[in-house]
């Protein structure tokens, strides 16, 4: 995966049981006379999206355009949801039921401990629960403008027709993604794609006579292939947990190892996997590319409280993260091949040059200042012989190798580059990059590439220096110290 697409284009369609999480906060500090139970004071209410409307609001969340198909109860909750729904810009196609209530969670929290859930809910799969060929209808009506479908099952009824809906988005040429729940999975024949977490499918399967190790590893992939062929499905994404998660695919499989830091809450995760999966393939992403782009959702998700959903910022961010053990001193040839990889995804690239013979506090707000005008930052600098040439005898202080590993490790550079010339003039003329970057109070006119910049296309800027940092001055000031 090479960069975070922008999802703003892909239109995934959520099909399953929608569920409204409500939550109750008090405080407790006795316990009640009627019984052995504390009484909690009610304070704060919260309300939250669950189930199927959980993993559309981890689609709009990062752009996608969502459609949402589900059923609710004619009732108090189910206003609220629609609510929801058009707070977080998810456009809502919801079948009402006459009698059956809104799927609801009531959570009784104190002192930051959850004290009772309380569920508030009827089978949708009973007969007479709601018009399931008015469901039906809507889904088929919606494909026309759909790029990926997303069936969201947590056991509710609200997919007993889901052969249905594989059926209809397949002869419709629509991936179909399932997010399975219970051991009945020939009801899923003919997904596109199905993501069970490690328990899901050893309840499927079998459970491994082998816990870890090659052994456990090939087991999986044996069941995971046979799986693939008992159901007809084009792959299977398997998340498991620390172990991160494992593609099997007709093209080949691959592992993606976890990205979480830091784990607090799982709750919600295999919604936020099954949405990023389903947004990266509308998005133009191949299989392995928007698991991946989930995979580094899920890590981010996990490292939060509660049901969380993911931003695109975030996503970016985690990818550079992950990109950053790549990134460094690179020879201009391999940059070059870079730079045309990266206006491919319409990223900006920022380049700078100078010796940074001693890095100090100055050049580093001027760094992070280039940095912030793009989303790559190339500094380029001078070798040994050129900064002799231009600097003394006497120079570096430091030699090349040194000084562009000292500056690998800025959080504000990405890639290092050197070049033998008085200037780099050569160098920015061959890669141009979309801004160039210079320090001081130099005129564009006196910049080295700075015409090649312009004709191009690109931007050049000049940045103020902090004043009272220079590397001479500090040369200077040592050498006084060293006469003194």
């Amino acid at each position: 995966m090479d960069s975070i697409p922008s999802f703003t284009d892909s239109r995934v369609l959520v099909v399953g049981d929608i569920m409204l999480d409500r939550y109750w906060y008090g405080d407790t500090g006795r316990i009640s006379p009627e019984a052995p139970v504390p009484v909690v004071r009610i304070g704060d209410e919260e309300r939250r999206l669950g189930g199927a409307a959980n993993v559309a609001l981890n689609l709009a969340r990062i752009g996608a355009r969502t459609r949402l198909i589900g059923v609710i109860g004619k009732d108090e909750p189910g206003t609220a949801t629609r609510g929801l729904l058009a707070d977080a810009g998810i456009d809502d196609d919801l079948v009402e039921s006459p009698d059956h209530p809104t799927i609801a969670k009531l959570r009784i929290v104190s002192r930051n401990q959850q004290l009772i859930r309380l569920d508030f809910e009827r089978s949708f799969a009973m007969d007479g629960a709601f018009d399931r060929t008015a469901l039906v209808a809507r889904v088929r009506a919606a494909l026309a403008s759909t790029d990926v479908v997303i069936c969201s099952d947590y056991g509710k009824g609200t997919l007993a027709d889901i052969a249905d809906v594989i059926q209809l988005a397949r002869a419709a040429g629509v991936p179909v993604l399932v997010d399975p729940k219970g051991r009945d999975w020939q009801r899923y024949a003919g997904a596109s794609l199905i993501t069970p977490n490690a328990a899901e499918f050893e309840a499927f399967v079998g459970h491994s006579a082998v816990d870890d190790g090659i052994e456990a590893d090939s087991w999986l992939a044996e069941q995971a292939t046979h799986t693939r062929r008992q159901l007809d499905l084009d792959a299977l994404l398997i998340t498991r947990s620390e172990k991160g998660m494992n593609l099997f695919a007709a093209g080949g499989d691959l592992h993606l190892p976890t990205q979480a830091r830091e784990v607090f809450d799982v709750t919600g995760a295999g919604d936020t996997v099954i949405a990023m999966v389903g947004a990266g393939l509308g998005a133009g992403l191949s299989l392995p590319d928007a698991a991946a782009v989930a995979n580094l959702a899920a890590g981010i998700v996990v490292g939060k409280l509660g049901t969380a959903t993911v931003s695109p910022a975030e996503l970016r961010q985690a990818a550079r993260a992950q990109r950053a053990g790549d990134q460094g001193v690179v020879d201009e040839d391999v940059l070059a091949e870079w730079f045309v990889q990266a206006r491919g995804r319409g990223e900006r690239i920022v380049m700078t040059n100078g010796c940074f013979d001693l890095l100090h506090p100055g050049h580093i707000a001027y760094l992070e200042a280039a940095r912030a005008l793009g989303d790559w930052l190339v500094v380029a600098v001078n070798d040994d012989a050129s900064v002799a040439r231009l600097k003394g005898p006497e120079r570096p202080l430091n030699d090349l190798a040194h000084r562009m590993q000292v500056l690998r490790g800025l959080a504000s550079v990405d890639w290092v580059v050197p070049f033998s010339e008085d200037t780099p003039e050569r160098l920015i003329c061959r890669l141009l990059p979309d801004v160039l970057v210079k320090g001081g109070d130099y005129e564009v006119s006196e910049i080295a590439g700075a015409e090649c910049v312009i004709n191009a296309g690109g931007e050049v800027r000049t940045l103020d220096f902090v004043p009272g940092f220079s590397t001479t001055a500090i040369v200077d000031r040592l050498r006084r110290d060293d006469d003194r």
